[in-house]
């Protein structure tokens, strides 16, 4: 008990502490992992299986929402394979030049490209990690980006198995015939209801089917987790979900950042080693930006997911590990590979602030192609005559669209970032678009229009409201904004940006009941 209180007190201590210096608590908890060690506080037995667990969930939690389509488009898959040919290519180089130098104490090729491709890898747990928190998975570099890591976990997944020796059993070709039926077994498992059960049974797919089936045919069992996740994608209750295992994932993925502080205490070559590898990181994210721009992709999409992925991946700490077991590498390698793993985490949280303003600003200053080059979902936006914009269209955003229509006879349009859910609502007749509300040139287009009265921010990220908020806000707006927010400390800060209309969800739904309630009354009265 007495190691758990530690744990706790040193976790929370590092999480406020990065909080207050105005970075991601993640970076807290890695640095508590190292303190930790360092301290000689003896690693807890469980902290693997709680590792092990918040991945699996958070892999999990993204195969609920991701679109197999989202794999098949050009943009992921010929992303994904040249930038990793590139990075094995130049990595290899660079690695190659350092142990020329004497700085590293391998020369065998074969090694070093083996080491290349393992740092080509960007953390499927990071990058997921800052898009839940920015609320942008759907948006489009969100799922350039998820799409890429997808293919990236493919490939490691190939490399674990030739690495062990062992192909996958024949046993995983039933997965071909189970799978499916899956899918129709569990097509209603919304009807167990929002509580504990829905939560055990998400929690059961993930692990049983999902992990445990996997790893006995020889696969890897995060893969599994993502699959299952994408059978239950596209049924109802999805996104209740995951909204459901969000604060359960949360918590389990401190012992994932915790634990790489416990794989070993750096040295002077180890730490030397580590800064020598970040070098690679700004080429990993300008490989990425060149590659999406190349394809039809503006500068700002390109940039955002270019710098979310320059960052090194856990995968390089199983390379590692399974090259010093095999004895190709030197055991210092290990400390060295989880030492520049937490380096890039740190970097990369810096380099990708839960507002993406000023990414966008940035790539505001170069110039872009005309629309026709460009790719078809990155294309200008075209709003019409429109009167009233609806940014957001789930729940909140589709009940705002219907009364600024039906009840005030506004010519109204949907922006929607999940494409999906615009084809969704557009079969239903609405008029709905995919944007992006925190993507400047959009505002630029929109506030041109001339015509816009009113404008509802009904995202459900805070902060994504915010950045929308301050973008009207820099061009002169003169029309009505009005937001959701679901705390009450959301409500003060949008009001502290300068909003006209703030509807507190819980509040607003509070006074909705009593007014629609004393309405009735007076109507049975009569």
């Amino acid at each position: 008990m007495t190691t758990v209180l530690i744990y706790l007190l040193a976790v929370f201590a590092a999480g406020l502490l990065a909080v207050a210096i105005r970075l991601p608590p993640l970076v807290g908890f890695l640095a508590a992992g190292f303190v930790l060690n360092g301290l000689g506080v003896p690693e807890s037995p469980v902290l693997d299986t709680v590792s092990d667990l918040g991945v699996t969930l958070l892999l999990f939690a993204i195969g609920l929402k991701l679109n197999v389509k989202q794999l098949l488009g050009k943009e992921v898959w010929l992303t994904a394979t040249a930038h990793m040919v590139a990075s094995v290519v130049v990595g290899s180089a660079f690695l190659g030049l350092l142990a020329w130098l004497g700085a590293l104490t391998i020369s065998s090729i074969p090694i070093i490209a083996v080491l290349a491709f393992a740092l080509s890898f960007s953390s499927t747990v990071f990058v997921i990690k800052i898009l839940q928190d920015r609320g942008d998975e759907q948006a489009l570099y969100g799922r350039i980006a998820i799409g890429v890591l997808v293919m990236q976990d493919i490939a490691a997944v190939v490399f674990i198995s030739v690495s062990r020796g062992t192909p996958p059993s024949p046993l995983a070709l039933g997965l071909l015939v189970l799978v499916p039926l899956l899918w129709m077994f569990f097509k209603r498992f919304h009807r167990l209801g929002r509580a504990e059960m829905q939560a055990l049974f998400g929690i059961f797919m993930a692990l049983v089917p999902g992990y445990a089936l996997f790893e006995y045919v020889g696969l890897h069992g995060s893969l599994g987790a993502l699959i299952m996740g994408m059978v239950l994608a596209s049924h109802p209750g999805a996104d209740e979900l995951s909204h459901t295992l969000f604060t359960v994932k949360e918590l389990l993925l401190i012992g994932f950042f915790i634990n790489i502080g416990f794989t070993g205490l750096p040295d002077a070559q180890n730490v030397i080693v580590a800064l020598l590898l970040l070098l690679l990181l700004p080429v990993q994210g300008l490989a990425y930006w060149a590659i999406l721009w190349a394809q039809g992709m503006r500068h700002r999409t390109s940039l955002l997911a270019g710098t979310l992925l320059a960052n090194y991946s856990e995968f390089g700490l199983i390379v590692a590990a399974t090259g010093v077991a095999a004895g190709w590498l030197p055991e210092h390698w290990l400390v060295t590979i989880a030492i520049t793993v937490a380096a890039s985490f740190v970097i990369s949280a810096v380099a990708n602030p839960r507002r993406t303003s000023l990414i966008s600003q940035f790539a505001s200053r170069f110039r872009e192609r005309p629309p026709e080059k460009l790719h078809p979902h990155d294309r200008p936006i075209a709003i019409g005559d429109a009167r009233a914009l609806v940014l957001g269209m789930g729940r909140v955003g589709r009940a705002a669209y219907n009364q600024l229509t039906d009840e005030y006879g506004l010519n109204t349009m949907g922006i929607e970032h999940d494409q999906d859910r615009v084809e969704v609502l557009r079969g239903e007749g609405m008029k709905v678009i995919e944007g992006d509300a925190t993507d400047t040139d959009f505002w630029d287009r929109v506030i041109r229009n001339g015509l816009i009265e009113v404008i509802v921010l009904a995202m459900p990220s805070q902060h994504a409201n915010t950045d929308a908020l301050e973008e009207i806000r820099n061009r002169d707006y003169t029309g009505t904004v009005a937001a959701v927010a679901l705390y009450l400390d959301d409500v003060d800060e949008l009001y502290d940006h300068g909003i006209d209309v703030v509807v507190h969800m819980y509040g607003g739904a509070g006074r909705d009941l009593a007014d629609q309630s004393m309405e009735t009354r007076r109507e049975q009265s009569h």
